[in-house]
């Protein structure tokens, strides 16, 4: 370009339309633009934070549509919270334990969102103790209803509790504690609207965990106390969004030494957010704790095309070109990269659309709309903002001083040494390490595995109170809170039927006999040994009998043990396993066993339909996410191939841009195995993104590298004006972004952290690939026809040369020997 240091000499009608419609009405774009961000910043002052049970999981799978239809039948199978309430001074036949414990209790009870019916606890109506008498089978309440803290009232509470069969899922194995089971309702009773889970979650630490005194100590697990946790968590985290900005900050300052430009780069990169923010709250979406960390990304992207802008127009300025006349230049020979490398940003979140979970396709959505509008903020208002500020002529001074370093440096320093790896012999040697590195990744990703690895909630850390929680309850009751159910559908009366309950009773025994299965409950169990108990508790009516009748009196006494086990009309009843964990792998081995049982044994009329449950609905959750693992990846490398072929209008600059990327996928996938993360929802995005914001930094470099090449450059003289041009910058912007998202390893939300980890990696593998393989793909696949003549001829004459001071040498040993 050449140097205009008077804008009166620039042509204002050059360019293409865009650029004239812009920067020929600047002071109006600049108006609009600062409109527009008030607008959404009064919006985004609306702005929620919140989760949905209903948005973690796949409402769209078969299986979940199972669970959604029959929900209404299964009241203790969905979105449930667990209280264990702990006496630390003795056993819970303690009166001022079960005082503290009927406090909790009327507490809970009173609570919004709790499905009170089917609430369970020694205090509740619903928890039945029987026996087996001459005369048939007694029952009633556990908690006397004479109860008065008396020694007479606790050794009848004492009795009732070992008759009612509940030591290992409502009371300890220790007898120290005991829970509370609280189901809830999806939206609230008063209001109609959806369950505000961070209000939910605070009133159980405010109202049920403060009841906690010295002689009790209060554990809660539950979905509902989960998401509360984690948006707790999220509040944490919007802290470090002020570090990123700092750090941001620091590094683009030390690069140029501009506060000018600098605070430029970081406003543009704001405006975008602030839109971002404005624009999903308009469209009625909260942030929760798996699209929190978009605003993040959405800056360093930001900050990332900003710096090279700020870069060009830099260099334009210090060479003596008006600021107004380098913005427009910069934007010529930028712009067309900038918008691929934002729309290939676009399309790698948009891709995750087909991820059939809500919270992901949210995610999705207010990642694309934020990277979208950088194409106006960072693109467009940014060359307009500097074109009125400049940058500091100091800055532009020292720019090119660094420029003229590189020039008189003759081979030396760290930007030189990078032009090396276009020479045949360093770049033979680069693709060999990087293709051995690259299938060593992949030997150790096939190791990968789908779902959590860890017990617990793998969301959390493991020193957290939650996880802590979860501990304590897995250690002291035989029964985990990972549930998997089988949901069995007849006709109306039919689940009394005796072929339907002997197929249940088979189900259970299948099940049980999985590994990972703790136990397994049915309403076939319950009524063979209410069968037993009917007949003087003789063992051989520990069966389902085929008389009708008898079968009836033992479902009814059944029912009334446990309301829940069916459903009012007997049209619908679950099998419920209770698994060990909820690793991939014992998932997987339950579900399979139950496809394969429905399989055989569905009929007209009895179905046995997966899944309910939180270990259930899980499985499903896995499997959804595997499907979608690789179909994700295709879509965004096709989108990606596709972009940068209308970028470069060449398949070999395609295959060396596209190259580095997939070794960073590859070696991503390996360092998840080593660092035990799986693919879940909550990592599942991540390869997508390391694709979609890592084909930035080649189509920076290649675009300038090409257009240099087509000008009659040779090969390593084109990658060294790039470099100069645009490299340092990807250098920057690769630092800028690790060290962005490099901050969200603090979070105390454990799945935060791992993302954080695995993007800062990529992030800075990128960056290396791209300063890397770049040059040595080039050199086998992007030299001119001339450029590789005279290579080849150089070889020939240097392998000539070679041969012929070899002759020499033997002619020379053969006369000294004949002397």
């Amino acid at each position: 370009m050449p140097v205009i240091g008077d804008p009166a000499q620039f042509d204002r009608r050059s360019g293409n339309l865009v650029e004239r419609a812009v920067f020929n009405n600047r002071a109006l774009f600049v108006a609009l633009c600062a409109l527009v961000t008030a607008l959404f910043a009064w919006q985004a002052y609306g702005l929620r934070l919140n989760a949905s049970y209903e948005k973690v999981i796949p409402t769209a799978h078969p299986y979940i549509g199972n669970y959604q239809t029959y929900r209404a039948d299964l009241p203790n199978l969905g979105n449930t919270v667990r209280i264990v309430v702990e006496n630390t001074r003795g056993d819970i036949f303690d009166p001022a334990y079960l005082k503290d414990l009927q406090r909790i209790n009327d507490t809970v009870y009173l609570m919004p969102g709790v499905d009170r019916s089917w609430m369970k606890s020694l205090w509740m109506p619903i928890v039945r103790w029987r026996e087996v008498t001459e005369t048939g089978i007694n029952g009633g309440p556990v908690m006397p209803a004479d109860y008065s803290g008396s020694p007479e009232s606790i050794a009848k509470l004492r009795q009732n509790l070992a008759r009612a069969g509940v030591m290992g899922s409502l009371v300890a194995n220790d007898l120290k504690s005991t829970m509370i089971v609280v189901p809830l309702l999806g939206d609230d009773p008063k209001t109609g609207e959806q369950l505000d889970y961070r209000a939910f979650s605070r009133a159980l630490e405010d109202k049920v965990r403060a009841l906690q005194n010295d002689g009790t100590r209060v554990h809660i697990v539950g979905f509902a106390k989960l998401i509360g946790d984690l948006i707790d968590g999220v509040a944490e985290v919007m802290g470090y969004f002020a570090v990123s900005v700092a750090i941001a900050a620091v590094i683009i300052f030390l690069y140029n030494r501009c506060i000018r430009s600098t605070v430029v780069v970081l406003a543009c990169s704001m405006v975008a957010v602030v839109w971002q923010l404005g624009a999903i709250t308009a469209l009625g979406y909260s942030l929760n704790p798996y699209s929190v960390l978009v605003p993040f990304l959405v800056f360093a992207i930001g900050v990332s095309h900003g710096a090279q802008k700020m870069n060009g127009i830099m260099q334009d300025v210090g060479r003596g070109t008006h600021r107004y006349v380098a913005a427009r230049f910069t934007f010529r020979r930028l712009f067309l990269a900038g918008f691929t490398a934002l729309l290939a940003d676009v399309v790698g979140f948009a891709v995750l659309l087909v991820i059939d979970i809500p919270v992901i396709k949210e995610l999705a959505l207010m990642a694309s709309l934020g990277v979208g509008m950088l194409i106006m903020t960072n693109l467009l208002l940014l060359p307009v903002i500097l074109s009125y500020s400049g940058v500091g002529a100091a800055a532009a001074q020292r720019s090119l001083r660094e420029d003229s370093k590189v020039d008189e440096s003759s081979g030396k320093g760290f930007w030189e040494w990078l032009v090396r790896f276009t020479d045949r012999r360093w770049a033979a040697g680069t693709l060999a390490a990087a293709l051995a590195l690259t299938v060593a990744g992949y030997a150790v990703s096939l190791n990968l595995k789908i779902g959590d690895l860890d017990p617990g909630a793998p969301e959390l850390r493991a020193n957290s109170r939650y996880n802590k929680d979860n501990a304590y309850i897995t250690s002291h009751y035989n029964l985990s809170s990972d549930q998997l159910a089988v949901i069995v559908v007849t006709p109306v009366e039919g689940c009394r039927m005796f072929p339907t309950l002997v197929d249940i009773g088979r189900l259970e025994r299948k099940l049980a006999q999985l590994p990972g299965v703790q136990r397994v409950e049915s309403l076939a169990g319950t009524t063979a040994m209410i069968t037993s108990a009917l007949f003087e508790a003789g063992g051989k009516w520990t069966t389902i009998s085929r008389d009708q009748t008898i079968t009836d009196n033992a479902m009814s006494a059944a029912i009334a043990v446990d309301p829940s086990a069916v459903n009012a009309n007997c049209s619908v009843t679950p099998v419920v396993a209770y698994l060990s964990d909820h690793k991939a792998e014992t998932l997987e081995r339950a579900i399979k066993a139950v496809e394969d049982f429905a399989a055989t044994h569905n009929r007209d009329g009895v179905s046995f339909l997966p899944v309910a449950g939180s270990a259930g609905i899980e499985a499903v959750t896995n499997i959804v996410v595997h499907d979608a693992n690789r179909i994700m990846l295709l879509y965004v490398y096709a989108a990606v191939l596709v972009l940068c072929f209308v970028t470069f209008r060449s398949w070999r600059a395609v295959v060396v841009a596209v190259v580095p990327l997939v070794m960073t996928s590859v070696l991503c996938e390996a360092l998840m195995v080593v660092l035990g993360i799986g693919v879940k929802v909550a990592t599942l995005p991540v390869v997508a993104l390391g694709v979609g914001i890592g084909v930035d930094y080649a189509l920076y470099l290649l675009s300038v590298q090409i257009a240099l090449q087509r000008a009659g450059l040779p090969l390593a003289e084109a990658y060294r004006r790039a470099l100069r041009f645009t490299g340092r910058v990807v250098g920057l912007i690769g630092v800028t972004l690790a060290a962005g998202v490099g901050v969200w390893a603090l979070s105390p939300i454990k799945f935060q952290a791992d993302m954080g980890i695995l993007l800062t990696f990529m992030f800075l593998w990128n960056m290396v690939g791209a300063l890397v393989l770049i040059p040595a793909l080039s050199h086998f696949l992007m030299r001119g026809k001339k450029e590789r003549d005279e290579t080849a001829r150089r070889a020939a004459a240097a392998k000539t040369t070679k041969t012929e001071g070899a002759a020499v040498l033997r002619s020379d040993e053969a006369s000294a020997g004949a002397d």
